[in-house]
């Protein structure tokens, strides 16, 4: 009785403590903050790729440059095309719309190819289309026609995105995923920035016709086919392949598998970026309106501001994409925003035009700033399946939500033209009352920075996924498979062959044995 009271004890306190489950507070505190991982050299970080993660990287930068420099393509021309179809402008903005809506059909043929083939033939098949498309537009002879040229390049437009983020940050270390998130994602402001040089100096300076800038967009595509073309086959597709062979899953199965088990991760994900693309539009669609048509700034004066908002941009999008890789997705967002709604006085309401581009670019710093982690944050939410088709879809999904956003704004701004101090209508030098635009655009950025907040404040993160780690989704659990799953089956089934060739290797010798027994004794 005396001998066996210790060993109770000993076993006691041998048992490790039961876990308490965090209290609200710790909930919240957690929340709020937790110490950052130890970050790495930005620099070491870009120089330390392979030469094929750099040409991967290089070719998905360039396509989405290449696209947001033929989307622009159409709005920095506006009117020159209605001039040279004798149209109105807004006819030809309509090309603009028609881009847009169809953007989501593009990211859903595209992506599902990736998904179901790889990433590296349906990457050179889109760019090749929309650099044909782009060359064609210069070439239309009419409205109808150039309409019907943008709807096709909508669709090519859409399939880019997605497919160049899941390539090149599937081909990336994972350390080094939050500032070629940035890098990647700010493409597009070089696109519109590059758009606005290229329009400047070969239409509006130069004399050459707007038909000119699409053919320089197509020329440059020429580029980024060449390099396409020796970009590797993503190494992840490749062995989510072997792992859908390994394990017997088919991909038809992983889809019918992530629809039932993760459909609310895939919703969140569009009204994510609904929310994202409103930021986006709401800030830049009707800005150099603003400027120009409410403030009375020249259009090179317009011009500069756009060139120096676009390089805070790509400034805040490289940025806040490498910080967010040690402070979190969510937490880069939500300060970017909060920031965001803090300078809005200064962005619409500034006396001078040297702070209202002051203010400018603090704006796209912070929009463009969340705008980074996007590339990254997408991906890693994305389930194994999906990882082709839905981070573009969402995106798109979300830029065709919030498609109406500058003519929301517009059509607010003229509804509530700007008054006079003692409350009378203030007119142009043509005698038309001015829009409000710029209470208009700061009333809706605050509600938009609200919604982005509250968004991305109740959403998941999964910052430094490992895909190799989530090649294929088990149809029956719903749970990863990873590569270390798939070798650990593959070792145990050798084993288990191993096995079988030794038996059946004695049974061979025990049988020889016995007919040389056999005929010994004959």
């Amino acid at each position: 009785m005396d001998n066996s009271s210790p060993p109770q004890e000993e076993q006691i306190k041998s048992d490790p403590p039961a876990e308490t489950k965090p209290s609200f507070g710790q909930r919240v505190k957690r929340w709020l903050w937790q110490k950052p991982d130890q970050h790495q050299n930005a620099w070491k970080l870009i120089t330390n790729l392979t030469p094929a993660q750099r040409l991967t990287f290089t070719a998905a930068f360039l396509g989405w440059t290449l696209d947001a420099l033929d989307y622009f393509s159409v709005s920095l021309t506006a009117t020159a095309i209605a001039k040279d179809f004798g149209v109105q402008v807004s006819d030809v903005t309509s090309a603009i719309t028609t881009t847009l809506m169809l953007r989501p059909i593009g990211a859903l043929i595209f992506g599902a190819a990736a998904d179901r083939w790889g990433r590296r033939w349906p990457l050179i098949i889109d760019i090749v289309l929309f650099s044909i498309i782009n060359l064609a537009s210069g070439f239309a002879p009419n409205l109808p026609t150039f309409i019907g040229l943008r709807a096709v390049f909508g669709i090519c437009m859409g399939g880019e995105w997605g497919l160049g983020a899941s390539l090149a940050l599937e081909a990336l270390p994972v350390e080094a995923r939050g500032i070629f998130s940035g890098i990647l994602q700010e493409g597009y402001a070089a696109g519109y920035l590059l758009a606005t040089l290229l329009n400047y100096g070969i239409v509006a300076q130069g004399g050459k016709s707007w038909r000119a800038l699409f053919w320089t967009g197509a020329g440059i595509g020429l580029l980024a086919v060449f390099i396409r073309v020796f970009v590797p086959e993503s190494e992840t597709f490749q062995k989510t392949a072997e792992a859908r062979k390994a394990s017997g899953v088919t991909y038809w199965q992983e889809v019918k598998t992530v629809l039932r088990t993760k459909y609310l991760r895939l919703i969140y994900m569009v009204v994510l970026m609904s929310f994202f693309n409103f930021m986006s539009h709401g800030s830049q669609d009707l800005y150099p309106s603003f400027l120009t048509k409410q403030l009375g700034y020249t259009a090179e004066q317009q011009t500069v501001t756009s060139v120096i908002y676009n390089i805070g941009a790509i400034m805040g999008g490289t940025i806040v994409g490498y910080f967010s890789q040690y402070f979190g997705r969510k937490r880069s967002i939500i300060v970017c925003a909060i920031v965001g709604g803090a300078i809005i006085p200064l962005w619409v309401f500034a006396p001078n035009i040297a702070s209202l581009q002051f203010g400018a670019w603090l704006m796209q710093f912070c929009v463009q700033g969340a705008w980074g982690v996007i590339p990254a944050h997408l991906t890693e939410l994305s389930p194994p399946a999906f990882r082709g088709i839905m981070p573009g879809l969402s995106y798109q999904l979300g830029n065709l939500v919030s498609a109406a956003s500058a003519q929301i704004e517009a059509t607010i701004g003229e509804h509530y033209p700007v008054r006079n101090a003692d409350g009378t209508l203030k007119h142009d030098a043509t005698g038309a009352t001015i829009p409000d635009y710029g209470l208009t655009q700061a009333i809706f950025m605050g509600c938009v920075f609200a919604g982005v907040i509250i968004t991305t404040a109740v959403g998941m993160e999964e910052r430094g996924k490992d895909f190799n780690a989530h090649l294929v989704t088990n149809p029956t659990t719903g749970e990863a498979i990873g590569e270390e799953d798939i070798n650990a089956g593959r070792e145990e089934d050798g084993q288990e062959e191993a096995a079988h060739k030794e038996r059946t290797s004695d049974v061979s010798y025990t049988d020889d044995d016995k007919r040389v027994e056999q005929i010994e004794v004959k």
